[in-house]
């Protein structure tokens, strides 16, 4: 009884061990043949990169070979212009040789002339530090332009006020100073002339009148005194229209000094002032 009992026990054991082994087959198998699938779609992927990679590589490299003939294409149309310049080159070196041993001679001059490129170096460096100086002085005149534009402005407003007073001024002491000197002059004729009307009266009267000499020595002095009142008198005008003559000079010289002191040209006034001239000068 234990041996069937036994026997039996073993029986079911090794039923389920055999069961055992084959679900851990068929396990094993499933896995296998999951792995050899994924292997394969592996395989077939890289194959297809592989494929597609070396369809581009193939791909570029026709596209580089139809561009590198492209190129050579264009290498040999620039070979063959290069040609034509060269053949138009050395026609042009024979023209110029010529011109070219003028140039050497021009070299040989040139080169004299470098041999006193220092002394020009060091006259530069001078010139340049003076040219910064000048700079400099330039920059301060700049801003003493500005200033005096300023002050320009501001003086060139102050001429144009004293300008029309001055304006005024002239055209009143003109017109006074001309009325006078005409007045003075008119006169100064009259009494020359009534002068030279007496006198001519009086050498007639000395003519047909036989006056002892005593009486003549006293007419004579009478008369000497009257003509020297009268020349007294011309005297004291002419001095009087030398006074008013040198006035109105005096007067356009400090105003003709105004003018140019304020920077305004004579010729801008519209007219030119009368400078009266001293009767006998």
């Amino acid at each position: 009884e234990i041996e069937a009992k036994y026997t039996k026990k073993m029986q079911v054991l090794r039923d389920e061990l055999d069961l055992r082994r084959k679900t851990e087959i068929y396990e094993v198998e499933e896995r296998k043949n999951s792995h050899i699938s994924e292997l394969m779609r592996n395989h077939e992927k890289a194959f297809n990169d592989i494929k597609n990679y070396y369809n581009d590589i193939t791909l570029k490299n026709l596209a580089l070979i139809s561009l590198l003939k492209e190129q050579i294409e264009e290498m040999k149309k620039k070979e063959n212009h290069l040609e034509k310049e060269k053949a138009d080159v050395l026609l042009q070196n024979k023209q110029l040789k010529e011109p070219l041993q003028q140039a050497q001679e021009q070299v040989f001059e040139l080169q004299k002339k470098l041999a006193h490129y220092d002394k020009d170096k060091e006259a530069l460096t001078n010139t340049k530090a003076r040219l910064k100086v000048t700079q400099k002085e330039l920059k301060d005149l700049q801003w003493e332009h500005e200033v005096l534009e300023q002050r320009f402005s501001k003086v060139q407003a102050e001429r144009d006020e004293l300008y029309q007073k001055f304006t005024k001024a002239i055209n009143e002491v003109q017109q006074k100073t001309g009325f006078k000197n005409l007045l003075l002059e008119r006169k100064l004729k009259g009494l020359l002339s009534v002068l030279e009307k007496k006198e001519v009266e009086l050498s007639e009267v000395f003519a047909a009148s036989n006056l002892d000499p005593g009486a003549l020595s006293l007419v004579s002095h009478k008369l000497e005194d009257v003509l020297n009142s009268k020349n007294t008198t011309i005297k004291d005008l002419q001095f009087q229209l030398a006074q008013v003559c040198k006035a109105h000079n005096d007067m356009l010289q400090t105003f003709e000094a105004k003018l140019t002191a304020f920077g305004i040209p004579l010729d801008n006034l519209g007219f030119k002032p009368l400078a009266s001239s001293v009767l006998g000068q």
